[in-house]
């Protein structure tokens, strides 16, 4: 789980605190003039909406429902309490808002919050058990980690601004690599997967990955590499967004309402037939490059399943991503697919080092047990699982909705992690969850088909 200092460790946590609202701050700081107030995801609220957020989370979530705190500012703490998940765009006009704060007033509010945090990390007591937010620590834990979760948000909502208006960071490393890999089929057998965790031997985990779950996974095979954009092409060579056999009722009205007709990091190019690599570059955050036919290809899961029924194939279970990543030949289970070593850039692509994908197969180093490359790091990877709770799910005392408003049968889980996730993150039972009809998150897949 999770690397959280032991709750004594005052100093570590104080330094986590503020390494993490500091690189926040500069997110904030460097985006492009006039953008504070712009939604460039129409789901999502605007950019000014999530520095109020952070702050308050913390104080609603550490500082009030924690500690007990009377808070800073109730107003700030009811406008930025909460984000939005709209089915579309018609539902997200509900959410809008007339006029947000100046960001002057809200970087006050942030400035008095982060010092009420400080001074309670410093002082108060962290860990009680007669206050079911502080049991084991749960309410800094999860404030901890609810930064660099949204840190991720916040980079693919800024992946849709204009390239034109965005400064191009003097470090910026793109691995295009060459000739994908040939496609390859690993055979997983019959065995468990525990999915969730135990809540006895982890110090913090969100909800909805408790309690442990073991469940048998019948054989299957699975790709051994994500699928790619050259992968992907054939998709679209062969009408793939045309042909409503390979798609939902839901998700073939999705794709004509909203006229989807390739991959939303593509862009034509205006030239080509408009089925080869030519008339497609890639939407990277800074530049836009010749589509990179070795990466995975980054789409909602309503078009990973389409491919995958185009294959004739499926997209995995949640229990069938664990045992591919987790399982091995000897039937106990590791920490990650690599085994018992830290996560680090030779594992996978992730950690905010990068900003794009890498070459599918690129980090030997990440591979399963079984053979299986790259399902931690290079976009998470979509699950055919409905988010749902484990058989024995109880809402966390400090943040009780944090899961429960999505069990709602409209979203599916994703496991991995991406290039913008931070590797305090990175652990067997994290889950994340989406609609399938939601393109923006850095999402990858790959395919399976029952042995």
């Amino acid at each position: 789980m999770s690397a959280v200092a032991a709750l004594t460790d005052r100093e570590t946590l104080l330094r986590r605190f503020r390494s993490g609202r500091m690189e926040s701050r500069r997110f904030f700081d460097a985006l492009p003039s006039g953008s504070f107030e712009e939604r460039p995801i129409p789901l999502r609220h605007p950019f000014c909406f999530y520095e109020g957020h952070l702050a308050a989370f913390n104080v609603n979530t550490f500082l009030k429902a924690g500690l007990g705190h009377p808070g800073i500012d109730p107003a700030m703490e009811r406008l930025f309490e909460r984000g939005i998940d709209p089915s579309d765009l018609k539902a997200a006009r509900e959410f809008e808002i007339a006029g947000w704060p100046p960001r002057e007033k809200i970087l006050a509010y942030a400035h008095a919050a982060d010092a009420a945090m400080a001074l309670a990390i410093e002082n108060e007591n962290l860990e009680r058990d007669d206050r079911p937010a502080l049991s084991r620590g749960e309410a800094l834990n999860t404030i901890l980690e609810h930064e660099p979760m949204h840190q991720e948000t916040l980079r693919y909502i800024a992946h849709r601004l204009s390239l034109a208006r965005k400064t191009r960071p003097s470090t910026y490393p793109l691995d295009i690599g060459d000739v994908p890999p040939a496609a390859e089929e690993i055979p997983i057998p019959a065995g468990t997967a525990t999915l969730g965790a135990d809540r006895e031997r982890v110090r913090f985990g969100w909800d909805n990955e408790f309690p442990e779950n073991r469940v048998f996974v019948p054989a299957f095979r699975i790709d051994r590499f994500n699928v790619t954009n050259s992968d992907y092409l054939g998709f679209i060579r062969e009408g793939g967004y045309k042909d409503a056999s390979l798609w939902t009722v839901e998700d073939w009205d999705w794709i004509h309402e909203e006229n989807v007709t390739h991959p939303l990091f593509w862009e034509p190019t205006g030239a080509g037939d408009h089925t080869s690599a030519s008339a497609f570059t890639w939407r990277g955050m800074y530049d836009s490059i010749p589509l990179p036919l070795a990466w995975p290809v980054w789409v909602s899961g309503a078009e990973a399943a389409a491919f995958a029924r185009w294959k004739g194939r499926r997209i995995p279970t949640e229990a069938e991503f664990h045992r591919a990543a987790y399982g091995t030949p000897g039937g106990e289970e590791r920490p990650a697919p690599w085994g018992d070593a830290p996560a680090d850039s030779s594992r996978g692509n992730f950690g905010m080092e990068r900003f794009d994908p890498v070459p599918v197969g690129s980090r030997p180093a990440g591979r399963s047990a079984w053979g299986v490359d790259d399902l931690v790091g290079n976009g998470w990877e979509w699950t055919s699982s409905v988010f749902a709770p484990f058989p024995g799910f109880l809402p966390m005392a400090s943040y009780p909705v944090y899961s429960t408003d999505f069990f709602d049968g409209s979203h599916f889980v994703l496991k991995g992690a991406s290039p913008a996730t931070a590797i305090d993150l990175i652990r067997p039972s994290f889950r994340n969850w989406f609609r399938p009809n939601y393109p923006y998150l850095y999402a990858s897949f790959r395919t399976a088909t029952t042995s």
